[in-house]
């Protein structure tokens, strides 16, 4: 599976340019016929603006379901189409209105949330994860909902899985989705470059114990005051970088052999050797 990460620059609070960015992207990525296009955390508006975030999210994700699907199906690419900003209901009943007040309304009901969208090659939605972890030192709990459920999934064939920059910080995560079954993770971000040793460090170790491809996908630039570090990365099962980007936008691209998972995993059978009945994160 040859799939390749646009580690995208983006402009906060915009948009619509930054949807005409990412579609010129998409168009000159899929020149080198990727089975996989990637795409990183909250590109349509930036990590992320503080003013009027609502009117500028995607209401359901109906552009990127529109604009985006319809690329992977005029490209016959799987696009892992990142994250974004996307405002939807969040779930709370007609019940919950009632019994929360008189005048609880629609409106009550209505939520931002960090959504990751994942479209087949014929431009059909298999897969949509709102980040079920938020970064709360810069306050994305204030102004974001949580997600309420894991996101696994199948590309070509592939036992997939997906998370969101912060969500990589939680090996109890990574590991309760691939004890089901996951040989590639991809990792949607917006990390800065603060921390660039972070991500590439959790990258490789989850990885590694997880016995899986994982392909990074961070962004780059300035939004506000901060600048993403870049970076992005493709590991193999052994840890190994198959392919590591700089700090500027650009393309990246690697070809992943899956009989080395089934190789690892035969010689290293970490699942078959864990103790579950002796582990205990709840507290």
């Amino acid at each position: 599976m040859k799939v390749t990460c646009i580690q995208m620059d983006m402009q906060l609070g915009k948009p619509k340019e930054n949807f005409q960015h990412a579609e010129a992207l998409i168009a000159e990525a899929a020149k080198g016929q990727p089975d996989v296009i990637v795409l990183p955390e909250t590109w349509n508006t930036g990590f992320f603006p503080r003013e009027n975030l609502a009117a500028l999210a995607d209401e359901d994700g109906r552009q990127v379901k529109a604009r985006i699907g319809a690329l992977a199906k005029q490209y016959g690419v799987n696009i892992v189409a990142g994250s974004v900003a996307n405002r939807k209901e969040t779930g709370h009943s007609e019940k919950d209105c009632h019994d929360q007040s008189a005048n609880w309304s629609r409106n009550d009901r209505i939520g931002i949330y960090n959504t990751a969208y994942v479209f087949d090659r014929s431009g059909s939605v298999v897969a949509e994860y709102d980040k079920t972890h938020l970064f709360t030192p810069s306050g994305e709990h204030e102004f974001f909902q949580k997600g309420q459920s894991l996101c696994r999934f199948s590309l070509d064939g592939i036992a997939c899985a997906l998370i969101i920059c912060y969500d990589i910080r939680f090996p109890e995560l990574t590991r309760s989705l691939t004890v089901q079954g996951v040989d590639l993770l991809f990792c949607v971000a917006q990390w800065p470059n603060v921390r660039t040793a972070h991500l590439l460090a959790l990258s490789k170790a989850r990885a590694i114990e997880n016995q899986m491809f994982l392909v990074c996908c961070n962004s780059c630039g300035t939004a506000g005051k901060t600048t993403c570090g870049g970076n992005s990365s493709i590991h193999d099962p052994w840890g190994e970088c198959l392919a590591q980007a700089g700090e500027h936008e650009q393309f990246l691209t690697a070809e992943l052999d899956f009989s080395i998972v089934q190789g690892i995993r035969s010689s290293i059978n970490v699942f078959r050797d864990r103790r579950p009945e002796l582990y205990s994160v709840d507290n």
